[in-house]
């Protein structure tokens, strides 16, 4: 059974409700067909009720007349969401008819599902630029305690397996936060290990990578991932991780033993933490490409509940891949 399987398995077993807003939406639909027939997750769709089992009898779907499904702007809660937006964003001068308004958007809907604890999770991002999946996120569900800045990390599935465990790596922040500071960086790795356990089954063991290793190299750009090693140790005393290190000695033992000789991780790492997005985004694409891995995610990290964002490039597997991702998250939060 390979990884992506065993997520599925774990998420049936996690029994969790994940909402999917762009309800009305070819993949999105076909998507929840699928995970509805497997169990995979229970589904709530948001949107146009007529529209969507339109769409289903078009498409030959069997279990969309099994599923939850909301229609935002005829929801006979729409006052209480509504009130219950207002009181969140009253303070930074949302009106109660904004509030109105807002609550008929199936993104806005959506968190305030999930902070009613309706659902347990969201999907979206097939129709939505990830700024606007985001934005209500930030504003209504908010980020864990003591985390603040959300990354996004891709599970890297190797064909080679000498990469990671058994050819399987974590790589963040691949897909949010363009310039972390060091404590953000170090918030980053923090969660970016709690990902790959949860995820991925790994034991992690984190390297902060940077273009010197261990003093190599000197300029600010190196400092900020040194401190943010330190930070990062202090959040999580039990952590595996080490820095600063180059790519190489991360990754190949024999390099991680002469250029960090003291090192725990050097050569053995299995979670890259990346010092800008510019860096992760760029090196996911790559070894996605150049080395035919399989790039799983970007499963976000940071909110107080799960919430993943989709490439509006997704295919139906991506949607169900990250549904069932999105209830494992749910099951360790």
């Amino acid at each position: 059974m390979n990884l992506i399987e065993q997520i599925k398995e774990s998420a049936k077993k996690a029994n969790k409700k994940i909402v999917l807003p762009e309800g009305e939406e070819e993949r999105t639909l076909k998507a929840a067909d699928i995970i509805t027939e497997k169990s995979i997750a229970s589904i709530v769709l948001l949107g146009n009720k007529d529209a969507i089992h339109a769409k289903a009898k078009e498409l030959q779907l069997k279990n969309i007349e099994k599923i939850e499904i909301i229609d935002p702007c005829n929801n006979p809660k729409k006052e209480f969401y509504a009130e219950m937006l207002y009181q969140i964003r009253s303070k930074r001068g949302m009106t109660i008819e904004e509030a109105r308004k807002l609550v008929e958007n199936p993104l806005y809907l959506a968190t305030l599902l999930i902070k009613n604890g309706e659902v347990d999770g969201e999907v979206a991002g097939a129709l939505n630029a990830t700024g606007d999946v985001l934005r209500p996120a930030f504003q209504v569900v908010k980020t864990l305690p003591g985390v603040s800045v959300v990354s996004g990390a891709f599970v890297m599935i190797f064909k080679d397996k000498q990469w990671g465990d058994n050819g399987v790596m974590v790589f963040a922040d691949c897909a949010a936060h363009p310039n972390p500071t060091s404590q953000e960086l170090a918030e980053i790795a923090v969660v970016s290990a709690k990902t790959a356990k949860q995820i991925a089954g790994l034991d992690p063991r984190v390297a902060m990578l940077s273009f010197s290793t261990k003093g190599s190299a000197k300029h600010e750009m190196v400092d900020k991932v040194v401190e943010a090693t330190q930070l990062a140790k202090e959040m999580d005393p039990t952590l595996k991780i080490d820095g600063e290190l180059q790519a190489d000695a991360a990754i190949v033992p024999s390099i991680g033993a002469s250029k960090a000789p003291n090192s725990e991780i050097a050569g053995k790492a299995n979670v890259l933490v990346f010092p800008t997005l510019e860096v992760g985004n760029i090196a996911y694409k790559l070894v996605q490409r150049l080395a035919g891995a399989e790039a799983v995610g970007p499963i976000m990290q940071g909110m107080a509940a799960p919430i993943n964002d989709l490439s509006r490039g997704c295919s139906v597997d991506d949607i169900v891949s990250l549904v069932a991702i999105t209830a494992c998250q749910a099951q360790q939060k």
